[in-house]
């Protein structure tokens, strides 16, 4: 029988010196009893696969909005991507696989119906309804700091998830300058990159917006001309820099090639009609959303009240930041849209 002491033992005995140890955890906010057969990151892990933000990613928007096709990225094969590239490097490096999976498959979790559109629509309304004083003191709304408040506070009834430190920190620094304090959570956030980089690569040739012949040819010949061999050459580099350093690095050669990759993204991608001409749109179903729930406020369901302090503002922003794409439609149709007369 392999149980959770064999499992930790394993650890001390297989993982790098500069491995996060589950046995060595800085714990979880309320104290449990640890489980018999699974170790504090493998608890966590299973708590973020089961609980309903991350099913809800199934249904909400990655880059292109309103995609028709069923081959198009969604959140949740976003996060399943970033996953499976984190543990590629972390087994590499011999650092905790379980650790990294549970950061990858949480970072996520706060992510706005419309992607980055809705996040942009929920930070101006919180700015415009709030001025100076932010949610939760923090500097504005942004997806990574919701994704904490959703493990730490909104699922399971407002008792939130109970992560450990070190998955709540790695949630929470997968994106912006301040880095996670473990090598697990830094990799998730390098891989996010490389993650995401190569899928909407591949979704823009999908859409017919760029062809493989326009990535930049200094790409294609650092990085390779296929989506598998820009991955693999990405994560070559993340683990021949990394290995035996206390830290997250790249090859400096390749990190250019990326961020050259990644600025060819936004010139040919981002900024273009084929990702860009329905966010108008998206923008303002959000913006209305809010104003309706701020001034019916009785109609956000009643959980999310209880959770939010008494303040309104959180309540709603918590509420519209959990719809997937479809239901915010459904809500926006209900509320807004005239219905048809059958008398």
């Amino acid at each position: 029988m392999i149980d959770r002491v064999a499992l930790e033992e394993r650890e001390e005995r297989e993982l790098s010196e500069f491995a996060a140890k589950s046995a060595k955890s800085r714990g979880r906010r309320v104290f449990q009893e640890k489980d018999p057969f699974r170790t504090e990151f493998q608890r966590d892990r299973d708590r973020i696969l089961h609980c309903k933000a991350f099913r809800r990613l199934s249904h909400k928007t990655q880059v292109f909005l309103g995609a028709k096709g069923d081959h198009y990225r969604t959140r949740l094969t976003h996060t399943l991507e970033v996953s499976q590239v984190s543990r590629t490097i972390a087994r590499a490096l011999a650092l905790n696989e379980d650790l990294t999976e549970a950061i990858a498959l949480g970072h996520d979790l706060g992510h706005t119906p419309y992607g980055h559109s809705g996040e942009t629509a929920l930070r101006e309304v919180l700015e415009k309804a709030r001025g100076a004083e932010r949610i939760d003191g923090k500097h504005h709304f942004s997806h990574n700091e919701q994704s904490l408040r959703v493990v730490d506070v909104i699922e399971n009834n407002g008792r939130g998830l109970n992560l450990t430190e070190e998955v709540r920190d790695g949630i929470l620094h997968h994106r912006g300058e301040e880095r996670a304090f473990t090598l697990e959570g830094r990799i998730v956030a390098i891989a996010d990159r490389i993650a995401y980089i190569n899928h909407d690569i591949d979704d823009s040739i999908r859409a017919g917006v760029i062809s493989e012949s326009d990535l930049p040819d200094s790409t294609k010949e650092l990085l390779g001309r296929s989506h598998s061999e820009r991955i693999t050459t990405l994560v070559n580099a993340v683990v021949e820099a990394s290995d035996g350093r206390d830290d997250i690095l790249m090859v400096p050669e390749i990190g250019e090639a990326m961020d050259e990759l990644r600025d060819f993204l936004f010139e040919r991608v981002y900024k273009q009609p084929a990702a860009k001409s329905e966010e108008p749109r998206a923008i303002t179903l959000i913006k209305s959303l809010f104003e309706y729930y701020l001034s019916h406020i009785s109609e956000v369901p009643e959980e999310l009240r209880a959770i939010s302090g008494g303040d309104d503002v959180v309540a709603v922003i918590d509420y519209i930041a959990g719809m997937t794409d479809r239901f915010a439609v459904q809500r926006f149709e209900e509320l807004f849209v005239p219905k048809e007369f059958n008398g």
